[in-house]
This record gives structure tokens, C-alpha cells and sequence, in this order.
């Protein structure tokens, strides 16, 4: 009796890299019609056309549109270390390693810029499309909740080194850092007001020190100052 040999399936190389580049024309079409025209009105069938790609061939790398945006968000977010947590990223690893408070808050700003710079408009498109699709809200919070845990990290950094001012507890300094770094203060400051992304970085970095490393102006008070 003979012997049934299963065959295996087998991808070249060449087919992952096809694959690949597919994949990532398909993600630049739809970042192109989505900060153009908006995520309601971008449709699955306009971005195969954008990507020249049948539509079938959007489904097998996306089962829906809203999963299209968490993975767009990801890839742009990371770049080259979009698979790795952030706080394992070459920049934060920068930041850890910088012994100065100063420049290290500085570091942060200029990461801060880079980020919305490549993805501000994205990330307003995902902000306002929150409101009207489940997905893309749960994205939405999930992006301001980890921009919150990556502000805490920092802000840990600084107060275990003692540099964190004597008014500030780790919980006000961390609300503080996250909300001059939200994507909202960099949308009406570059995009509505016309600050250049030079002016928007050195204003972030200022505003770091100045809030975060500043002397406390006012008598010292045992109860805000204590770690919670």
C-alpha cells in the first residue's frame, strides 16, 4: 500500500514581500482618503480603488474598516517598532537613559512632535469619527489611555531622580505632562493657529520644564506633594 505524502503549503519570500507591499499600499490609500475626506464618507470599495486593489483583497488583510484604522494608527505610531510596547522603543529608551531632567523633558517634546507630525491628522480624523462608530471610540480612549501610561512612566523617571518639583505628586504631574502632550493641544496650535512644528516642539519642551521642573510658587504643601 502506497504512502499518502500531505503536501505542505509553502510562501517564498517573494510572497510575504508581495504581501507585505500590498498590505502597506492599501494602509497609505486609506490614510490618504481618510484625513481627505473623513472616516464616514471612506467606504472599503474607495480604498481598494485608491490602493488599485480588488476589493476581495482589502478583506483578506482587514475584516472590517474600523480594524483598517487600528492597524493604520499602529503602524504609524511605531513606525519600524510598531510590534514593540512602547515603553521598549529606541526614543523612550533615550529618555530613560538621559541623566538630565531638562533635556530629558526635551526629548519627549521632540518625540511629541515627530509622532503628530507623521500622524496629527490621522489621529484628529479618529478623535471625531469617535463619536459615531463603537470601534473607533474604543481606539480613541485606548490611544489616550496609553499616551497616559507612557506620560505616568516619564513622570516616575523624574520623581524617582528627585526632579520632579516639591509641588507636584506623581498623579497631578502625570495629568500635567498628558495634557500638553495630547494630540488636541498640537491640533490647535499647528493645524488651526499656524504654528510651525519647530515653534510647536520648542513651546512643548518650555512648557515641560517650566510646569513640571519649576519652582513651586507658593508655600510648600505636605498633602499634594505626598507620593500617592
Amino acid at each position: 500500500m502506497g504512502t499518502t505524502v500531505k503536501s505542505r503549503r509553502y510562501e517564498s519570500p517573494r510572497r510575504r514581500a508581495q504581501a507585505e507591499a500590498t498590505r502597506k499600499s492599501i494602509l497609505e490609500a486609506a490614510q490618504r482618503l481618510f484625513e481627505r475626506q473623513g472616516y464616514p464618507a471612506t467606504s472599503m470599495p474607495s480604498i481598494a480603488e485608491e490602493a488599485d486593489v480588488a476589493l476581495k483583497t482589502i478583506y483578506v488583510y482587514f475584516d472590517t474598516k474600523a480594524a483598517l484604522v487600528h492597524t493604520l494608527w499602529d503602524a504609524r505610531l511605531g513606525g519600524e517598532e510598531a510590534k514593540l510596547p512602547v515603553l521598549e522603543r529606541d526614543w523612550y529608551q533615550g529618555v530613560v537613559k538621559e541623566p538630565d531632567p531638562e533635556r530629558k523633558l526635551r526629548l519627549v517634546a521632540a518625540q511629541a512632535r515627530r509622532v503628530k507630525t507623521r500622524s496629527g491628522t490621522l489621529l484628529e480624523m479618529i478623535r471625531t469619527a469617535a463619536s459615531a462608530d463603537p470601534e473607533i471610540a474604543d481606539l480613541w480612549a485606548g490611544i489616550q489611555a496609553k499616551l497616559l501610561d507612557v506620560q505616568r512612566a516619564i513622570i516616575e523617571e523624574l520623581h524617582a531622580s528627585g526632579s520632579l518639583a516639591p509641588s507636584l505628586n506623581i498623579s497631578r504631574a502625570t495629568d500635567i505632562l498628558w495634557t500638553l502632550n495630547h494630540p488636541n493641544v498640537w491640533q490647535l496650535l499647528v493645524p488651526n493657529r499656524g504654528w510651525t512644528d519647530e515653534e510647536y516642539e520648542r513651546w512643548l519642551g518650555d512648557a515641560f520644564c517650566l510646569q513640571l521642573l519649576g519652582s513651586p510658587t507658593g508655600p510648600h504643601d505636605e498633602t499634594s506633594s505626598a507620593d500617592p
